[in-house]
Parts: structure tokens; sequence; C-alpha cells
């Protein structure tokens, strides 16, 4: 029985700290922006209350503008892989910011970066950049139908590919926060061609494809799903998934925004070793500026306009800015390989959260992939979307409280991943655990 359902279960409480500058910023901000906020997931809707105001960060560390100082998991829920305020980062960001922010035409740093993403993601010879993740994997589904002349595609409930209309349906992130994954404003023609599967269930995918003969474009998904928590896919499932694409001349495209560069340097594709047709990076490409990508062969990618028909422009498309923090970031990764250490780092606090758990009977799974990892309140381990909602939400919003308050800043809902940083240190993490402890005694009185 899923722990939710137990009558043990703590209603979401926060601890008394103060947060007095944080509530005056919130309830300012409420007053201009929609829930005072600029995208759901910093908004607490899953835990309750109001959010910190950042005022700066470095290294593994936020701070607030009440004055606490947090150990930080989010790590701008991905990108900042090196930590806050790389110097080489920053020194790259003011060198190219003496030549100007944006031009509207080509910088020979585009190519730069293009041909580094080029040579160390293993499906891409050619990518185009853009400004987000939304853009990326909207653009690169326009070119998986133009590429195919065929207009189905198939998304994994759970996943969460950006505020597309076309895949925000059953999609994962703050979706799943808000209990909302179709949106108002979607219409039902703009998700007729888009058929749902369950993550990591290849037989489903199988009848898909029987019942839709040469009819679906793509096949999307997030190789390793960050956006309903931390959830790997099943032995074999990425093989068999390459296997049945290939053999119906449909395009196999990840999602690589959160786990390009971070699981391995050519990311989950790499790590895996299967080679999507197509894919979609952000976050990490950016340096922690506004970037993305999507990229794939020569021969699909020149299908692109101007080389092809399918049509695909952004004004702030390579912004040097983010090109230059987003170069460096990579180059530091290529050069440094600091994976090993990643995963090293992420394992203690894998095997120090399973551990506190265990000794207070806390139903729990820990989840995790390289230095991706999700504390699940649940007693069975989450495999797919169904089995991420059966977690003990209402106890990970109390948890969520208990933890901040001891400065531990977790992403704000059971359903996101969590983050290290090449930063984090082996005392930041026994911190976390002791924290972990220590907030879960309070919670059950133990």
């Amino acid at each position: 029985m899923s722990h939710q359902n137990q009558a043990t279960t703590p209603a979401i409480s926060r601890p008394d700290y103060t947060l007095s500058a944080s509530e005056a910023a919130f309830e300012r901000a409420c007053r201009v922006i929609p829930g005072g906020v600029n995208s759901p997931a910093r908004a607490f809707g899953a835990v309750g209350g109001k959010p910190p105001f950042m005022k700066r960060a470095e290294g593994a560390y936020l701070w607030d503008i009440d004055g606490h100082q947090y150990i930080d998991y989010i790590g701008s829920w991905g990108p900042m892989i090196l930590g806050h305020g790389n110097p080489q980062v920053l020194k790259s960001v003011r060198d190219t910011l003496e030549d100007g922010t944006s031009f509207g035409a080509p910088t020979e740093r585009e190519a730069e970066i293009a041909e580094l993403v080029a040579s160390v993601v293993p499906s891409i010879e050619m990518c185009r950049f853009v400004s987000s993740g939304t853009e990326a994997a909207m653009s690169a589904v326009r070119l998986a139908r133009g590429v195919t002349g065929r207009h189905k595609i198939v998304k994994m409930t759970g996943h969460y590919h950006g505020h597309v209309d076309s895949l925000l349906v059953q999609a994962g992130s703050a979706a799943t926060t808000l209990g909302a994954p179709n949106s108002p404003g979607v219409t039902p023609g703009a998700v007729v061609d888009t058929l749902l599967c369950p993550f990591n269930d290849i037989e489903a995918i199988q009848e898909l494809f029987r019942q839709h003969p040469d009819q679906i474009a793509a096949v999307l998904l997030e190789p390793v799903a960050g956006n309903m928590g931390l959830v790997p896919p099943r032995s074999d499932y990425l093989e068999q998934l390459r296997e049945i694409t290939e053999k119906s001349g449909t395009i196999l495209m990840f999602d690589e925004v959160m786990t390009g560069f971070r699981l391995a340097l050519g990311g989950a594709q790499e790590r895996y070793g299967v080679t999507p047709d197509l894919t979609a990076l952000g976050k990490i490409i950016g340096g922690g500026l506004p970037a993305a990508a999507y990229g794939a062969s020569k021969q699909i990618m020149g299908q692109v306009s101007p080389s092809g028909k399918v049509f695909q422009a952004g004004t702030l498309s390579g912004n040097p800015l983010a090109m230059a923090a987003g170069m460096e970031t990579v180059r530091i990764l290529k050069e440094t390989n600091p994976y090993p250490y990643l995963e090293q780092i992420t394992s203690q606090l894998e095997e120090g959260l399973t551990k506190v758990c265990h000794d207070l009977k806390v139903p729990a799974r820990v989840q995790r992939v390289g230095s991706m990892i999700t504390l699940f309140f649940n007693d069975e381990p989450v495999w797919n979307y169904e089995d991420a909602k059966r977690s003990d939400t209402a106890l990970f919003g109390r948890f969520f409280w208990e933890m901040l308050a001891r400065g531990v800043y977790l992403p704000c809902s059971q359903f996101e991943a969590a983050f290290v940083s090449v930063r984090h240190t082996e005392s930041d993490i026994q911190e976390t655990i002791k924290a972990a402890g220590d907030s879960l005694k309070a919670i059950f009185g133990k």
C-alpha cells in the first residue's frame, strides 16, 4: 500500500523561520506577475507556502533576501553543473559583453560551439541553436514531421517537452504539480496527432505501431525522465525503441534538455549506447543563460530552412552571451571530465538518504542516474507516470519545508529531479543527509 494512503501521513506545514522580506517580495510580484512567478515550477504549489526570493549564488550555495544560506540541489533546474558563478564562464561572458549583446547577424562563436557539440554528442552532425528547451522540442517535432511526411507523434506520459501545444498532454513537471496536464487553450486539433504511451512499456509502443502503421513520424521521450521525478529506462528499453523505430522508418527523438552533457559528455545517448535520430538540447548548453538546440545528421538537418523547406527562425537564436557561456561550460566539461566525481558524490547522497529512510522506517525510494536524483516517498520502485503519482506528495511537502529550514534547497515538487554539481563537497552531502534524518524525525516525532 502506498504511504500516501496511510492515516498517519502528516499534513503539509512550514517550520517557523523568517521569510519576511521574501513574503513582501512575493506579494509585490503577485500584483504584476501571474502567481508572482515567471514559471509555475517556482510557485511552491506542490508544497504550500510562499517561495524564498534569491539574492545571489556561488558554488553549491544560494542566499535569499532574508539572509538564509542553502545547499542548492536545483542548480537553476539543471544548467549549473559547474556550480554557480564559475570564474571561467563568467570571464567568457564579460569578455563577450564588451563586444555587444546581440547583432541579428552570424558570429564565429555559433559555428565554434556547433562544432564542439557535434564532436561530443553521438547523434549530432549539425545543429540549430534556439533560445529554450520548449523551442528546441517544438522545432524538432516539426522537422520530424517534415522529413518523414507523417503526422503522428508518440509521447510518453509524464514526460515534459516544454509548453508546446501538441506536447502538453499528460506532461510531467509543473503540469503534474498543478493537476492540469491538459491546459486550457490547447485545442483538440492541436493534440489529435499526439499518441500517448506509458514510459518503459515496450508492448504499448508495439501496439501503437500496429494501430498506426506508416503514420508515426517520431517517438519522443526523455531517455531518462526528470520531469516526473528521476525515472530511469528499464534494461534494453531504449535499445528496443531504437529497433522498432528503425524498422518502421520512424524518427527516434531524445529530449536531452536535462540529460545532455549531464549524464555524460555526450548525454544519455552516450551513457546508454543508444543513438537517436534527432536530439533536443538545453540547460547546460547555455551555461546558465537562455540557449537550447536541436540536432541530427546532415541529411536530416539539411531539411531545415534556409537549406531546406522546414521553417524555423528566432531573433535571439545564437545570442553571443549565451553562446559564450555554453561554449565555455561544455569546453570545461570536456577538458576536466568531472563525471566520475559527480557519480561518486551523488551515489553517496543516494546511499545516505536510503539509509536514513530505512532506519526510520519511512517508505521511500531513492532513484538516481549520474548526478540526477529523486527521493520518492513511495514504497515501490517508480518506472512510469502512474507509479510516480502514487507517491506521498503530502509527506514530500512537509519534508521540503523541514529541509529548507535546515538550509537545504530541494526541488519544490515530488515530480522534479534534483541536480548535483561539481561544487558540492562530501561535507555538503553529509550535511544534507543529516538534515534529512532530522527532518523526518521532526515530522514523525521520532
